[in-house]
């Protein structure tokens, strides 16, 4: 199988450009999977990081996936409304042990009023040079954070008003 399919809990993982494990999330609700998009949920899971911290998530989130773009959306549903966490990284792969994808460091929160902030330049500056990115991934990358805004701009994809208040709904009833 491709992908994951509905109904189905599974582990997310990330990974940094030199092939080691950066953070696992656990216990992600599949509430579609298809060969081009993933879309999940959870609420207050347990994360680890790579230097051995683990923490919770705070609140109910809902995760997008798309096997072609160079990102994934974090949702995350909040009193003051829908909060966005958006990391720039490789297309998803699906293995049967976990969703997986290598981290490319840059992050771009948004806010409910749709403003955003891209974050962790230093870190993807840092990493670039450390891990020799080669220029086609930086090229990519750079592509990918003109395209997330444009989504956000939009408000498409999972930008959109209803995406992440349908699809909670959805989480609710398969909880």
């Amino acid at each position: 199988m491709e992908f994951p399919e509905t109904g189905r809990i599974i582990e997310i993982q990330s990974y940094k450009h030199d092939g080691t494990l950066h953070r696992i999330w656990e216990e992600t609700l599949i509430l579609q999977g298809t060969s081009k998009e993933v879309v999940g949920g959870n609420d207050r899971i347990l994360v680890h990081e790579s230097d051995g911290r683990t923490w919770r998530t705070r609140e109910p989130a809902i995760c997008y996936f798309h096997r072609e773009k160079w990102f994934n959306v974090i949702g995350m549903v909040r009193a003051d409304g829908i909060h966005y966490y958006c990391n720039l990284g490789t297309p998803f792969v699906w293995d049967e042990e976990a969703l997986k994808y290598i981290d490319y460091d840059l992050d771009i929160k948004v806010f409910p009023d749709m403003t955003y902030h891209l974050l962790d330049e230093d870190e993807f500056k840092k990493h670039k040079e450390e891990m020799n990115y080669p220029e086609k991934i930086n090229l990519q990358i750079s592509k990918s954070v003109e395209e997330l805004q444009s989504w956000i701009y939009q408000r498409k994809g999972p930008f959109d008003p209803q995406f992440v208040e349908q699809w909670y709904e959805r989480y609710l009833f398969f909880r």
